[in-house]
C-alpha cells in the first residue's frame, strides 16, 4: 500500500518489487480476507449509525488498495447484500500490487470494482467525485507529509461521508523502529533484494537483548517473506502514533474518532481489578482511557478506527430498541454459540492479550438465532415461545450484556431496519 506517486519515489519503488500483503489469487476459491476496518457490517454501524438501503447507491475509496484485502472484502460483502448500485474504487500509486488485486477480483467475478492508478494526493486531479466511504489502511504514515495526505481523503468524502483508517501504533512496535535505523546505518547501497539479502544476515545474528528479538507481537518479518521483511524493517517512511496522538490527528483535517475497534482492548477495565483504580478509571474521557489502555497493555501495534467529520452527528446504534437488528462481523456466531452454551463465557485473544469475558444466561440460545436479518423482537418472541417467562424487558437486558461483550471484541454489530420496500 502506498500513496506515493512519482516514479522515483522510495516507497512506490519498494511495492513494485514487493507488493503487500503477499496475496496469490488462486486462495480466493478457499477464502475471503476479511478484518478492520471496512468489514460491511463494521462500518454500517460506525460510519452510518447502522442504517444501510442496500437499493441506495453507495460509493466507496479504497485509497492505497495495495494487494487488495479491503477492496475484494468491501466489494464482495457489497455484491452479497444485493447492492447492486454500490461500486467501490480502488487506487494505488503501485501497478505491481494493482495486478494481484485485479486478479483477485477476477478470480471471484467480482464487477463492482473500478481500478486506478495513482496517489491520493493527486485526487483532486484525478477527478474521481465524492465518496460515502473511504478506506485507507497503512498509508498514511507512510507519507511525507500524513496531514497534507488526511486532509486530501477529507475533500474526498461526500456529505455525510465517513472513514476507516488504520496507522501504526509505537508501543506493539518496540524494536522496529531500533532496527530500521541500524539497517540504514548498514546499508551500502543497490537495489531491495540485496537490502532484503543484507536484513536477514543482520536478523540471523541479534543479541538476545535486541527489542524486535524480545518483541513476540511483531511477525511479518517472519511469516510474510521478504515482501513482510521490507514493510516493516526496510521502509523509506514510516511513524507511528499513539491512541492519544490519533485524536489530534483527525482533529487537524476536521475529523473526529467515531470508534477504535475492536473497542475492548481501549478499555483499561478490562485490563484492571483494583477497585480504587477503576473508580479513576470510571471518571476518565474515553480518550483517556484509550491512552492508559494502551500504556498498560503495551501489545497494540497499529489504530483501527472509524472516523466522521467533526460536525456530523451520527451516532452508532445502541443496544436499546427491539427493532434493531444485530449482525455478526468478523465470526462465526454459531460456533460462539456452542461454545458459550457449555462455558457461559468468551474468551479472545488479541494479539497475545487474553478476555475472558462472562456473558448471560441466554447468550448461546440468542447468537444462535442471530443471522443478520432478525430484529430483538423477533429473537425474543422465538426464545419466549420456549420460555413464556422471558418478557422484552428481561430479553433486552441479557441481549445488551451479550452485545457490550461481542461488540467490544469486535464481533457483533446493530444494523437499522431497513427502509420500506428496500
Amino acid at each position: 500500500m502506498t500513496g506515493a506517486g512519482a516514479a522515483d519515489d522510495p516507497v512506490r519503488i519498494q511495492y513494485e518489487a514487493y507488493p503487500y500483503p503477499p496475496r496469490d489469487p488462486r486462495d480466493e476459491a478457499k477464502r475471503l480476507v476479511t478484518g478492520s476496518p471496512s468489514h460491511l457490517a463494521e462500518l454500517v454501524h460506525h460510519v452510518r449509525g447502522g442504517v444501510f438501503d442496500a437499493a441506495a447507491p453507495f460509493r466507496a475509496l479504497i485509497a492505497g488498495g495495495g494487494t487488495g484485502d479491503a477492496a475484494i472484502m468491501l466489494a464482495q460483502q457489497l455484491a452479497d447484500a444485493g447492492a447492486a448500485r454500490a461500486h467501490v474504487t480502488y487506487l494505488d500509486a503501485s501497478t505491481a500490487s494493482r495486478r494481484i488485486a485485479e486478479a483477485r477480483a477476477a478470480a471471484r467475478g467480482l464487477a463492482n470494482i473500478a481500478f486506478v492508478t495513482g496517489s491520493l494526493l493527486d485526487l483532486p486531479a484525478l477527478g474521481l467525485g465524492g465518496f460515502d466511504y473511504v478506506d485507507c489502511c497503512g498509508v498514511l504514515h507512510h507519507l511525507e507529509d500524513p496531514d497534507a495526505g488526511l486532509a486530501a481523503l477529507t475533500r474526498a468524502l461526500a456529505p455525510g461521508g465517513g472513514m476507516g483508517l488504520m496507522l501504526y501504533a509505537p508501543l506493539g512496535r518496540i524494536g522496529v523502529y531500533p532496527m530500521q535505523h541500524a539497517l540504514r546505518l548498514l546499508d551500502a547501497g543497490g537495489g531491495p533484494a540485496a537490502r532484503v539479502a543484507a536484513a536477514r544476515r543482520l536478523l540471523a545474528q541479534l543479541p538476545s537483548t535486541n527489542w524486535l528479538k524480545r518483541n513476540p507481537f511483531v511477525t511479518d518479518h517472519l511469516v510474510e517473506g521478504d515482501p513482510g521483511l521490507f514493510d516493516l524493517l526496510l521502509h523509506a517512511r514510516d511513524r507511528a502514533y499513539s491512541a492519544d496522538e490519533v485524536h489530534d490527528f483527525l482533529a487537524r483535517a476536521g475529523l473526529r474518532l467515531a470508534g477504535f475497534v475492536p473497542a475492548a482492548r481501549y478499555e483499561p477495565r478490562h485490563h484492571l481489578n483494583d477497585p480504587a483504580l477503576l473508580r479513576r478509571v470510571e471518571a476518565m474521557t474515553p480518550r483517556e482511557r484509550a491512552a492508559l489502555a494502551e500504556s498498560l497493555c503495551g501489545n497494540i501495534k497499529s489504530h483501527a478506527f472509524y472516523a466522521l467529520r467533526a460536525d456530523d452527528p451520527v451516532a452508532a446504534p445502541r443496544p436499546d430498541h427491539p427493532d434493531l437488528v444485530p449482525v455478526g462481523a468478523n465470526a462465526d456466531l454459531a460456533a460462539i454459540a456452542r461454545a458459550v452454551s457449555s462455558s457461559g463465557s468468551i474468551s479472545a485473544t488479541v494479539d497475545g492479550l487474553a478476555f475472558k469475558l462472562r456473558l448471560p444466561r441466554r447468550a448461546g440460545a440468542i447468537l444462535a438465532r442471530i443471522d443478520g436479518a432478525t430484529s430483538l423482537r423477533a429473537l425474543h418472541a422465538a426464545l419466549a415461545a420456549q420460555d413464556p417467562r422471558l418478557d422484552e424487558a428481561g430479553f433486552m437486558a441479557q441481549f445488551a450484556e451479550l452485545f457490550e461483550a461481542l461488540h467490544g471484541l469486535g464481533k457483533l454489530m446493530l444494523r437499522r431496519p431497513s427502509p420500506p420496500g428496500a
